[in-house]
């Protein structure tokens, strides 16, 4: 099948538009950050304290970034992970002068409120992935979605984590304006069953296998009314919150997956000697995508007037003048790019969807 797949995409590319259109996608393309995340020898007691030998080995991340990766946050916001065969753990603290929260029921929509924020895609494939999301009262809204909202996806509010454990620690006193305070902590014990479900396997992950895993925290400004803390207004609206993230979206907007950092596992007690396995085809992967993205809401979308069957030449300029040339086709369903890696000349294509597909 492989083989007259490729079959058909050369035919495809032979009769093409051989008129190129050129478009520059470098200020889309985001590297993702990595993290290698070493196995905890200790009992784990889930508590928002990062006391065990195993947290205390374990590397923080860099501080969170703006989501767009323009401005510096007013606040640091910082995590470190481990993970046993059952669950992966998270830790992280964030900076916070007055800590406040209202939403005390779980699966209501926490953002409303400043939280701490947790995406996860096991298979990788910017599909099929999980959301969890915490305020500092300890209550947790947790999510699936099958694709993107930008590809039509539906969340699935009744999707529950029923072995997720989390805390939270309170550095200062919660609700009360009348102090400062100086930091709140999270830590979660996320059930790694639930998520190996949504790579279509039973197996814990094995030495060396890598994730697409993002955290955003949610900043609101406030005021002070009545004694109690408040999402700011002006002119009757809400202000709009402040959006900070582990690895680059630059785009406000956590739901493009593709964009989302890696999480590799080891088995081993620390990830000090461990090397981060390289994807040779990452910058062209992330190219495609920024082709995709581009044609489905932006710059290209005009491409989509086209009628079916209608075949164009797309040369894409990535990085450092680099050309990556790509075969856009409209098909009856939506459209499609083809291209051949000039790393490895491995052959993809990438639907409508955000589908991307080795052939």
């Amino acid at each position: 099948m492989k083989y007259v797949v490729f079959i058909l995409v050369m035919i495809c590319m032979s009769c093409k538009n051989e008129n190129a259109l050129s478009v520059d996608v470098s200020e889309d393309i985001v590297i993702p950050k990595h993290y290698i995340v070493a196995t905890t020898s200790d009992n784990m007691t889930i508590d928002g304290i990062a006391n065990e030998l195993s947290w205390k080995n374990a590397t923080f991340t860099d501080n969170f970034i703006d989501i767009e990766g323009v401005k510096t946050p007013k606040f640091n916001t910082k995590l470190k992970m481990l993970w046993d065969e059952d669950y992966l753990y998270v830790y992280s603290e964030m900076e916070e002068p007055h800590i406040w929260g209202t939403l005390k029921q779980r699966d209501t929509i926490i953002y409303y409120n400043n939280d701490f924020e947790v995406f996860i895609d096991p298979s990788g494939n910017a599909r099929d992935y999980g959301e969890i999301e915490i305020n500092a009262l300890n209550t947790v809204w947790d999510l699936y979605l099958n694709k993107p909202y930008r590809s039509g996806g539906k969340p699935d509010f009744k999707w529950n984590l029923d072995n997720l454990k989390t805390a939270v620690k309170i550095y200062g006193t919660i609700n009360n304006p009348s102090d400062t305070d100086s930091l709140w902590t999270v830590e979660m014990a996320i059930p790694l069953k639930p998520l190996m479900k949504l790579r279509n396997s039973a197996q814990p992950p094995q030495e060396g296998e890598q994730w697409r895993i993002n955290f955003s925290r949610v900043e609101w400004e406030h005021d002070i009314i009545g004694g109690r803390y408040e999402r700011k207004k002006e002119n009757g609206k809400y202000l709009k919150e402040h959006n900070w993230v582990w690895s680059n979206q630059k785009v406000i907007s956590m739901h493009q997956p593709e964009k989302w950092g890696f999480v590799q596992f080891t088995k081993a007690l620390s990830s000090k000697d461990v090397q981060f396995i390289e994807d040779e085809d990452l910058l062209i992967k992330q190219t495609a995508f920024a082709l995709f993205r581009k044609t489905r809401r932006g710059e290209l979308k005009y491409l989509l007037k086209n009628e079916p069957g209608f075949v164009q030449t797309v040369e894409a300029t990535y990085s450092g003048g680099k050309m990556l040339k790509t075969t856009f086709s409209k098909t009856n369903s939506g459209f499609e790019y083809t291209f051949e890696s000039p790393v490895t000349h491995n052959l993809y294509q990438i639907t409508n969807e955000g589908k991307l597909n080795k052939l």
